[in-house]
C-alpha cells in the first residue's frame, strides 16, 4: 500500500516591484490637452514638428520619454516655448517675487540623465535663469535651434558642445556664448556629473 503525498503547496508569486513613479509623468497630458485646444490631430502635429505619430503618441500616453531636442520640436509646433512645461514649484518664491530657494526650485527631468532647474523667479522678464545637471554620458539630443542667445559656465565636470558647424570640448570653469538661432547640441562625455549655469534671453528655452 503505497504511503499518500502531503498535497502540495501553492507558493504564491513574488509580486512585482512596483515601476518607479515617470518623472516627466505630467508631460504628456500636457502636450495631450494643448495640442486638443488647438485642434490639432496627432498627424497634423507630427507633420509639424517632424516626429512619427506613433512616438507622439506613446509621449502622450507617457510610454516614452522626450529628448530635450525632441520638446524644443513638440514646443514649437503647439506655439509655445519649452518652459510652459515647467511643473508648478512646491512654493512661490519669496521676497515679492525676488528669490527662488534652492527648495523651491521647478525642475524639468529627461529620461536621457538631464535635468534642468529654472532659478529665474518667473519667465516675464528679459532672461531665463537655468541650472543643468547632466549624468555621465547623458546627450541633449539632435541639434535643434530657438529665437533669441544664450551663455553657460561650466561648474563641474566636462561638457561637449556643437553650435552650427563647430565643437567645443569644455572644462570647470569655461563659458560660452552663442546665438541660439545656430543649431545647437551638448553631450556630458565624462564618467562624472556636469553641472552648468544657463542664461537664455528672450525666456525660449
Amino acid at each position: 500500500m503505497s504511503t499518500p503525498r502531503p498535497p502540495r503547496r501553492r507558493v504564491a508569486a513574488a509580486a512585482a516591484p512596483a515601476a518607479p513613479p515617470d518623472p516627466m509623468g505630467w508631460i504628456g497630458p500636457e502636450i495631450k490637452s494643448l495640442r486638443k485646444a488647438k485642434g490639432l490631430s496627432l498627424q497634423a502635429l507630427a507633420q509639424a514638428c517632424g516626429k512619427s505619430i506613433g512616438f507622439l503618441s506613446q509621449v502622450e500616453r507617457g510610454i516614452s520619454q522626450a529628448t530635450i531636442s525632441d520638446l524644443h520640436a513638440i514646443a514649437q509646433a503647439l506655439g509655445v516655448q519649452i518652459n510652459w512645461f515647467f511643473p508648478p514649484g512646491d512654493a512661490a518664491p519669496s521676497d515679492g517675487g525676488t528669490v527662488v530657494r534652492k527648495a523651491q526650485r521647478r525642475q524639468l527631468p529627461f529620461a536621457s540623465g538631464i535635468a534642468d532647474f529654472l532659478l529665474s523667479p518667473n519667465l516675464d522678464g528679459p532672461l531665463e535663469l537655468l541650472w543643468s545637471v547632466m549624468e555621465p554620458g547623458a546627450d541633449s539630443g539632435e541639434a535643434y535651434r530657438h529665437a533669441g542667445d544664450e551663455a553657460g559656465v561650466v561648474i563641474r565636470g566636462r561638457l561637449e558642445l556643437w553650435v552650427g558647424t563647430q565643437f567645443f570640448a569644455l572644462a570647470e570653469g569655461d563659458s560660452f556664448s552663442f546665438a541660439s538661432t545656430l543649431p545647437h547640441r551638448y553631450r556630458n562625455p565624462g564618467d562624472t556629473r556636469t553641472e552648468l549655469v544657463w542664461v537664455v534671453t528672450p525666456p525660449s528655452y
